[in-house]
């Protein structure tokens, strides 16, 4: 019914999405931790294909509720392939809630503003963008292929479209050395961007990846709990968000926390002290729980 190549990734808040590979890889392909993709090569589906896909789907179950546009990079494809695809969706299934779909930075480089509001206007209107880190340094270890400023300059530009973003940092990632750096910095780039979701992940390295070459070679921290723990206390602190949807229950993490920012706040934090003044009596998620 649906032509899927290769391995499927989508967030997990898509659970309950209809995922409709629009195009194939990312376009990016070169974070050093992400193997996701590093088995295809990027290209877009012809819209024809799709076009079919999505009436065999209309004829074995009816409209979704909501579609998640994949591979990992599927905003850098033409704007007139991606209004062309979503007009063909709001034609199938007119009740149609959400498309959503991830977003490099590379690719809010090439769309501009005027393109993702009318994107938004026929549907796509939720953004997932990994910012991983604020922090230079970090960022050209992770090979985002953006410093900070470029980060938050492309993710404005959705935010002025009236795309709303969800942010993924990824705690550990500038190992013991720059901890603290990272989660400053990291906290300035979400402070500026003002995302409608935030959510932390853990480094983690993957087989086929230079992440998992340098881990390899020794050349990797691996923080502990209570130092992620740490690293995640001084970046909740220095958030200033207005509204913005926190998450911690990846899989990756060693500790599943919620709330909304900034009402939520005092009451993370407080937990995330109870924590680091006794670590012997927090259960942490086990490691046979974790994963990616």
């Amino acid at each position: 019914m649906l032509k899927y190549e290769g391995t499927l990734y989508r967030p997990p808040s898509e659970a309950d999405s209809l995922i409709l590979q629009a195009t194939i890889g990312c376009s990016w392909n070169r974070c050093s931790f992400c193997a996701m993709y590093r088995d295809k090569k990027f290209r877009v589906r012809p819209l024809e294909e799709l076009k079919a896909e999505i009436a065999r789907v209309d004829d074995a179950f009816g409209a979704p509720a909501k579609v998640f546009l994949a591979d990992g990079d599927a905003l850098i494809a033409k704007a007139s392939f991606l209004e062309a695809l979503l007009d063909h969706l709001r034609a199938t299934w007119p009740s149609l809630r959400r498309v959503s779909c991830y977003a490099s930075p590379q690719a809010l480089q090439v769309r501009s503003v005027d393109e993702m509001a009318r994107l938004k206007n026929k549907g796509l209107g939720l953004y997932y963008l990994g910012i991983e880190s604020g922090d230079d340094e970090v960022l050209q270890q992770l090979d985002k292929g953006v410093d900070g400023a470029e980060m938050t300059r492309v993710a404005l530009k959705a935010q002025e479209a009236g795309v709303k973003l969800s942010t993924m940092i990824l705690l550990g990632a500038g190992g013991r050395a720059r901890s603290r750096e990272h989660a400053l910095a990291s906290a300035a780039v979400v402070n500026a961007i003002q995302p409608r979701f935030v959510s932390t992940l853990v480094m983690t390295p993957v087989e086929g990846t230079p992440l998992a070459e340098q881990d390899a070679r020794g050349e990797m921290d691996h923080l502990d709990p209570i130092e992620l723990a740490a690293e995640l206390r001084v970046f909740l602190g220095a958030l200033d968000c207005r509204g913005t949807i926190f998450r911690s229950n990846h899989a990756s993490n060693w500790l599943a926390l919620a709330g909304t920012l900034p009402k939520d706040q005092p009451a993370l934090l407080a937990g995330l002290d109870r924590v680091l003044a006794s670590p012997e009596a927090v259960q942490f998620r086990p490691a046979w729980a974790r994963g990616l």
